[in-house]
């Protein structure tokens, strides 16, 4: 006869297996609902531009808000998180997404849009912060791995489908339908989430001291003040963008001696003195900056390159996305069997060796010369996104959780803002000569072939600069583990 085995909760092996799958789902559409919002967006620019009469330095800020709010916010949501519980902040920023969702669908004007896209974000933020948090809470230490592959396929998913979904409703039904139909989502998203997330008391951190109010202040001008400083002139920097790197500067000072003479500082700034900690969220920004070279200059490769029409670019583009995709779910398995450690550094060796492909830009083989090389490299950059959070979650105490997922996530989309005008800066320098700009009808097939190859040698030496890193840490743990079994047999 059979016996339902039961933990210490009195749940049976099924019920709680059960359990944990619900509450991934919750958190897969979380993250999925996050990713929608940031690549959605964008195909509607057009579109507002033509309802509000506003050019497009001023519709761009529908997605710069959104994008600025989860940069500033989300390490502060990871704290508020540590200190008052989890699961109330989570099932709050997936209201608060659901609900600027609505604001945004029925925004009378352009800066109401853009206002609502701010608390958008930070609706996002919350949810970016605490899903790897509940992951590392949830599931066994055995199959943190596969959860984070789980995690970076949807991820994938809304960035994929942003594009596509966003084009359709705009079609069939305005471009408000692109912000309501977060609304369906998130009200399942919110009862999966309320039904299955584990219940918490606070932590015992939030007995200790109070929320970190000016830390919190001076991390988020800091963060703005970088985010707008990378984003401000598309790449062209001016004294606008000197002006607000000597203020970002500034700003890491103060906050550095902020952090130090509070009792409950929203960072504690000791936890970078873990160089694995601090290796891995440097190599969370460098695969970041690398991986946007991808969506800033393969379009102008592909399009002038190769000299593919519109349609066929989209088709080819959505390889590495889909690639991503299909490789996150195999990646978490790979990083449960073999090790988070190993996994990573198998990554960057793949990641560095797509990259160098690109970098020849062989336009006598056509779309082989693309198609190729990305799905190594998209390849190798799921199997160390997954690897790295599972490593870096699995060794995280619970009050932490929340401040370190924030700060891989941060340190992932610092990446993005910094590859989108690096790499776009290098490609249109290496690039110039035979135009007048990056874009325009006079880049020939030559100038597009040249900015293709400086800018991925430049992604190439980066990624190497990763993957030493990788080998480093991977070393450091080695020697760490071999110093510390003998200590306990003595």
């Amino acid at each position: 006869m059979a016996v339902a085995v039961q933990n210490r909760d009195g749940i049976s092996a099924p019920q709680q297996n059960q359990s944990v799958g619900w509450a991934l789902a919750s958190l897969s559409l979380a993250t999925l609902l996050s990713s929608l919002g940031t690549s959605i967006a964008s195909v509607g620019l057009p579109a507002l531009m033509q309802t509000f009469a506003a050019s497009f330095q001023a519709v761009q800020w529908v997605v710069l808000a959104y994008l600025l709010a989860i940069t500033t916010l989300i390490v502060s949501a990871g704290r508020l998180a540590d200190m008052f519980g989890r699961r109330p902040l989570l099932l709050g920023g997936i209201a608060l997404f659901t609900s600027a969702s609505v604001l945004c669908g029925v925004a009378p004007t352009l800066w109401l849009l853009i206002a609502a896209r701010a608390v958008q974000g930070l609706g996002a933020a919350l949810m970016m912060a605490l899903t790897l948090a509940f992951v590392a809470e949830t599931v066994s230490k055995e199959r943190t791995g596969s959860a984070m592959g789980l995690l970076g396929a949807m991820s994938a998913i809304g960035t994929t489908l942003g594009p596509s979904l966003g084009g359709l409703l705009i079609a069939g039904l305005g471009w408000r339908a692109i912000f309501l139909v977060n609304v369906p989502l998130g009200l399942l998203t919110f009862a999966l989430a309320w039904r299955a997330l584990p219940a918490r008391s606070k932590t015992a951190q939030a007995a200790q001291g109070k929320f970190d109010a000016i830390g919190t202040v001076l991390l988020a001008l800091t963060l703005a003040a970088y985010a707008l400083a990378m984003t401000l002139g598309r790449g062209h920097f001016g004294a606008l963008n000197i002006g607000l790197l000597a203020a970002t500067a500034l700003g890491v000072i103060l906050f550095a001696i902020a952090q130090k003479r509070v009792q409950t500082p929203l960072v504690q700034l000791a936890s970078f003195r873990d160089p694995r900690l601090s290796a891995s969220l440097v190599m969370s920004l460098i695969v970041a900056t690398v991986m946007m070279a991808t969506l800033v200059v393969a379009p102008f490769y592909l399009s002038r390159g190769l000299g593919l029409d519109a349609a066929m670019v989209g088709v080819v583009l959505s390889t590495g996305p889909l690639v991503s995709t299909l490789s996150a779910l195999l990646a978490g398995r790979l990083s449960d069997r073999f090790g988070a450690r190993r996994m990573m550094v198998a990554g960057l060796a793949s990641l560095a060796t797509g990259t160098f492909l690109l970098s020849l830009a062989l336009t006598r083989l056509g779309i082989a010369s693309y198609v190729v090389p990305i799905t190594i490299t998209c390849f190798g950059y799921a199997l160390f996104q997954t690897a790295n959070n599972a490593a870096v979650m699995g060794g995280v105490g619970t009050g932490e959780r929340g401040v370190i997922s924030g700060l891989l996530n941060l340190s992932r989309n610092l990446g993005l803002i910094t590859g989108a005008s690096l790499m776009g800066a290098i490609f249109a320098v290496a690039s110039a000569g035979e135009q007048q700009g990056v874009g325009q009808q006079l880049l020939s097939s030559e100038a597009a072939a040249r900015g293709m190859q400086v800018t991925f040698q430049t992604a190439t030496a980066l990624a190497l600069v990763a993957l030493v890193l990788a080998l480093l840490s991977a070393r450091a743990v080695s020697s760490r583990q071999g110093f510390e079994e003998p200590s306990r047999n003595s």
